[in-house]
């Protein structure tokens, strides 16, 4: 059986870190003049609104998934207008862009807390690495300061895994969003046509999902060395 708690950190931070990133995906769609999002309620770190657009998603799959596996599996999304993405493709791409990057900022701030605690005599650096041990509590630690410890390497790792899959430039994940910025103006028409098609996509996924181990843990790792320099792991 499953730790509870443990479950119910890891879902907590799924469903945060999610919520994050689909409002800053809304928010940069509104910046960039589409409103879709925003009438929707996603430019809001409250969940509920993205629960609602996505309650399969959000609420039903991780937390099955959580209490069958221990790890959340789910989805979630932002709308848009389809053809503000198509006039504005630079807009669109770095809507696409927005979701990744509030990723990467929330793995950021959960490093420079862990660096803190460090400081502080509160948290140290552990024997191993691994998704939810990122760091443990310092000398005779009690229950509270363990249980930090273990929600700020979950949240370090379920935020910097979900930078790096995202950032994956293959449909349906944002980095195949971003492709705009760099590919020549008399293609971009024609690759937005292409990844809407269904079936792009769904091969996208099965592709991603075999792969993104061997992409994350090496990321991992080179992440940790910027935490803990001079210690060697892996």
């Amino acid at each position: 059986m499953n730790d509870p708690i443990e479950a119910i950190a890891f879902y907590a931070v799924f469903v945060f870190a999610v919520t994050v990133h689909e409002a800053a995906h809304a928010l940069v769609a509104k910046i960039g003049g589409d409103l879709t999002a925003y009438h929707g309620g996603q430019v809001s770190i409250d969940p509920i609104p993205h629960m609602r657009r996505e309650p399969f998603g959000m609420v039903i799959l991780p937390i099955l998934s959580v209490a069958l596996s221990g790890w959340p599996i789910g989805y979630a999304s932002a709308p848009y207008n389809l053809a503000w993405a198509q006039r504005y493709p630079n807009r669109a791409a770095w809507m696409a862009l927005a979701g990744p990057a509030a990723n990467l900022a929330l793995a950021a701030v959960a490093g420079v807390l862990v660096r803190i605690g460090m400081m502080a005599g509160v948290f140290e650096a552990p024997g191993s690495i691994h998704f939810k041990q990122i760091t443990v509590a310092a000398g005779s630690p009690t229950g509270v300061v363990s249980g930090l410890a273990l929600l700020l390497s979950i949240f370090f790792s379920m935020n910097l895994l979900l930078f790096l899959l995202n950032m994956i430039p293959l449909p349906p994940l944002d980095g195949s969003g971003a492709l705009p910025l760099i590919l020549p103006e008399s293609w971009v028409d024609a690759y937005q046509g292409l990844i809407h098609q269904p079936m792009v996509g769904l091969i996208g996924i099965v592709i991603v999902w075999n792969f993104i181990g061997e992409i994350f843990f090496p990321c991992l790792f080179f992440a940790i060395g910027f935490l803990y320099p001079g210690i060697q792991y892996g």
